[in-house]
């Protein structure tokens, strides 16, 4: 596969457009593993665990069960799966999922408004303009020192990614970033680094990141704050072993153009820095504006984050009397609370702040909807009583190994997954109900399954061609995919290592 700017030998006859293949989205995908599982549910035995008082498995207690599904019933949960992944209640006696029992909510019902939520608020932030400009402003202003504007914007790209999964809205940047980039002297895989990387870099070390960190927190029952400190240090690190790595391949770009991994097209070399036209100044607006984004997202980490246990290392330590403990329903409101009052800000007036909330609650129902498929397979693994079975079954496969090995098999064992499943979102639906309680048995901390898992997916999805970041980005940098691929494959390898090394350590040292 490759980007658009590869030319096709014109002797090749190009296939009808009807008969390329499309890799499904994640929809598509969590459709068929719907069908998938309720199908293995006749054949996989039913079983279960013993129970702690807080509702976690025992180890070394699981046993075969009786299974009083008929095929109607099982038919049924198929059929609800859907509302049973949104707004299914588990009878507290029975332990079955249905949307018209009595007990604790199952479904996915507070993340998928939370996902709406903050939606709503990240289009009313960009329909301001303040973000794409202050980001031209920023990269304007070092467009004289080169490797400070790589370093600069990727920076900026990364922090975005870490805090809100900032990835497909880095699409908009390359009309600005690839002229500035060959105005001094480098190529179009330097910008492409600069974007991709940058942004992606943070998605993988996603510290609050709503749409990683927090569902895949969600769904293994936690606080999105656990784990938060590993998840800093591991963003620190692997966010400057990134930035040094682009840096040093536009160093030696701007020194031999011919070392060029994406080469130039005709006109690159012909850049100068007056053609990389200066963005218009940032008003009043735009700086309250950024200044209201950034109180926001501090106060989200504020809120989330168990500072007794994070400052003290003690996981059951007392909280302290400032924190609030926040969880989703919390943030949603906060969120929603924070997209009028940018609005307010911003003097969008009703009408169009009223159009631009439900537009952004309307761009975001689809990660929302695939969380509510993704939480449906559970409902029919819980209601089949397969769960604890498919859980025994790899509790075999890890028994004996040591908590650090048992965080990179997490790490291993989630990068196929993030292949058929780009959707970082319906990926920790799916993933989370199984690891976090064998985490249980590893005696590891649920937040470092929750951080190994995230890592896979954030590394996968540097080089993947199934994520329309990696695929669109080289096609609007005209760099050819397998280019990229060359240029990036190293790094790569050098992340995986290095995440292996963080995981391991955050296993043994919690």
């Amino acid at each position: 596969m490759s980007g658009a700017a590869e030319t096709k030998p014109a002797s090749r006859e190009e296939p009808p457009e009807g008969r390329k293949f499309t890799f499904p989205s994640a929809l598509t995908v969590l459709v068929v593993v719907t069908l998938a599982v309720w199908a293995l549910a006749f054949l996989i035995p039913p079983g279960a665990y013993d129970r702690d008082a807080e509702g976690s498995p025992v180890q070394g207690t699981y046993h075969r069960v009786d299974s009083d599904q008929s095929f109607v019933d099982r038919l049924n949960d198929l059929f609800l799966s859907p509302v049973n992944g949104l707004y299914g209640v588990q009878d507290a006696k029975t332990g079955e999922v249905g949307p018209d029992l009595a007990g604790e909510l199952y479904g996915s019902a507070g993340v998928f408004l939370f996902v709406l939520a903050i939606g709503a608020f990240i289009t009313v932030v960009f329909a301001t303009g303040a973000l794409d400009r202050g980001i031209g402003r920023l990269a304007h202003r070092l467009r004289d020192r080169g490797a400070l504007l790589i370093a600069g914007v990727m920076l900026v790209f990364s922090l975005l990614g870490t805090v809100e999964g900032f990835a497909e809205e880095t699409l908009g940047f390359y009309g600005l970033i690839i002229p500035l980039m060959l105005a001094l002297g480098y190529d179009r895989m330097v910008a492409t680094g600069t974007i991709i990387l940058g942004a992606g870099i943070g998605v993988l070390c996603s510290t609050v990141n709503p749409f990683a960190t927090g569902v895949a927190s969600s769904a293994a029952d936690i606080s999105l704050g656990d784990g938060i400190v590993l998840r800093a240090v591991m963003w620190v690190v692997l966010t400057a072993v990134t930035i040094a790595y682009v840096v040093r391949y536009a160093n030696r770009v701007r020194a031999d153009p011919g070392r060029s991994l994406s080469g130039f097209l005709p006109g690159d070399r012909q850049h100068d820095a007056a053609r990389a036209a200066e963005p218009p100044e940032l008003t009043g607006l735009h700086r309250a504006v950024l200044v209201l984004v950034a109180l926001v997202f501090g106060f989200m980490i504020f809120s989330v984050v168990p500072w007794s246990s994070a400052l003290t290392g003690d996981a059951d330590a007392t909280p302290y009397g400032f924190e609030l403990g926040w969880s989703f329903p919390q943030l949603a409101a906060l969120f929603l609370v924070a997209a009028v009052l940018v609005g307010v800000v911003a003097r969008f007036g009703e009408q169009r702040l009223s159009a631009t909330v439900v537009q952004g609650a309307a761009d975001f129902i689809s990660p929302a909807l695939v969380i509510v498929l993704a939480r449906g397979v559970t409902v029919i693994m819980n209601n089949a009583r397969i769960t604890d079975t498919v859980l025994h079954s790899i509790e075999g496969v890890v028994s004996g190994t040591s908590s650090a090995l048992f965080a990179v098999f997490v790490f291993l064992v989630n990068l196929p997954l993030a292949f058929l499943i780009p959707s970082t979102s319906g990926h920790a639906t799916l993933a989370m109900p199984i690891l976090a309680p064998l985490a249980d048995f590893a005696g590891v901390s649920r937040a470092v399954v929750v951080t190994a898992w995230q890592a896979a997916s954030g590394w996968m999805n540097l080089w993947v061609p199934t994520t329309a970041v990696t695929i669109g980005g080289v096609a609007l940098a005209k760099v050819g995919y397998d280019r990229y691929l060359r240029f990036v494959w190293p790094l790569l390898a050098v992340l995986a290592v290095l995440i292996c090394g963080f995981v391991a350590l955050g296993a043994v040292w919690t």
